[in-house]
């Protein structure tokens, strides 16, 4: 059971128990006693008011009798026996108590409805963000928050989010965050919790990805013509939801633009070795064997020529077998990236200017 309800029962207005003791000095006492047997007492718990009224009641006492300490301790021995069930402090409390019990979109409306922010550190659910979900914070907060919110963050996840920035703007944020020596506590705290109160503020979706990734992830594991006949399609009725999707698209075409070249090795391990020659082998458009030649020329000179040799005993690959394989390199790739092993890059043209 808490012990913290009988102690903030003590700590309210004076009358009870001793008839020289408040109950604010009763509670101070039993605080004390606690933390001088080594026991973790959570007051951070408490409200603040009564965290400050026993830090300021403790400051102020010297020293008690053993017989009013026993006295006191009795009491509160009594008052923790009396309790039966303790419910939570308002509907935050509540709402924390019911963490997984209830649907997320009963307990987003109620924090709306309520004006109750989603409990816990904000920093510790930012960090937790994915890197698409903090570039557009990064992109629409003021610089000097946006390098807060970078100082936050983890060096790794700090680093990749900086480079999917336009180079202004990142530059910009990087200068920013040699300012933030002399940002207090309470100022980063209440930027933590301004960027969580949106969040919160954010209508549930349905689903997690945006429409053109979930397209372009459907279209990955298409056949080519399937794939090229539905983009002519979206083509002629929404060109720009067209182009969103071609930029989510990823296939065995799209290595040399999408990949690292020093990711290759990553990609030969995962993939197996059969599989790996029937696509290279089986990769006759132009685009694909410019992603077979960008394959070979990333890796030492002696497993390119090994697997060169393979592909050639090989021989002719049925098309069928051929989309198959590389099928399953991009689903590899794709496996990488997800388990964060290795990066993709956006695709968008190398010699595009920084956007201010």
């Amino acid at each position: 059971m808490n012990s913290l309800t009988p102690i903030a029962s003590l700590s309210g207005p004076m009358g009870g128990g001793g008839a020289h003791l408040s109950r604010r000095q009763k509670a101070a006492i039993i605080v004390r006693l606690l933390v001088n047997e080594g026991t973790d007492v959570p007051l951070v718990e408490l409200p603040e008011d009564l965290q400050a009224s026993l830090t300021q009641q403790m400051g102020s006492m010297r020293y008690v009798d053993r017989e009013t300490l026993q006295n006191v301790v009795d009491e509160f021995a009594d008052q923790l026996e009396e309790v039966g069930v303790i419910f939570p402090r308002g509907l935050a409390g509540a709402l924390a108590a019911l963490d997984g019990k209830i649907s997320p979109q009963t307990a987003a409306r109620l924090r709306k409805e309520a004006g109750v922010r989603q409990s816990g550190d904000p920093w510790t659910r930012l960090r937790e963000l994915e890197i698409e979900q903090l570039i557009p914070i990064l992109e629409n907060e003021a610089i000097e928050v946006a390098a807060v919110v970078l100082s936050k963050l983890d060096v790794g996840k700090a680093a990749a989010v900086l480079g999917k920035l336009p180079g202004a703007k990142a530059r910009r944020i990087t200068y920013a965050v040699s300012l933030t020596g002399q940002v207090t506590p309470e100022a980063v705290d209440r930027i933590g919790i301004s960027l969580a109160g949106q969040m919160d503020m954010r209508p549930e979706r349905a689903f997690v990805d945006v429409p053109e990734e979930r397209v372009g992830a459907i279209l990955n594991f298409s056949p080519a013509n399937t794939r090229e006949d539905v983009l002519e399609g979206l083509d002629e009725t929404d060109k720009p939801f067209a182009d969103r999707v071609r930029k989510a698209i990823f296939t065995f075409a799209n290595i040399p633009q999408r990949l690292d070249p020093r990711d290759v090795s990553k990609i030969t391990r995962a993939v197996d070795g059969d599989v790996l020659v029937v696509a290279m082998g089986g990769a006759t458009a132009e685009m694909e064997a410019k992603a077979v030649e960008f394959i070979l020329s990333n890796m030492s000179s002696r497993m390119a020529d090994g697997l060169r040799e393979q592909i050639e005993e090989k021989g002719k690959i049925k098309a069928k077998d051929a989309e198959e394989a590389m099928t399953e390199v991009v689903g590899a790739i794709r496996e990488l990236e997800a388990n964060g092993e290795i990066m993709l890059r956006s695709g968008d043209d190398e010699g595009e200017e920084d956007e201010d």
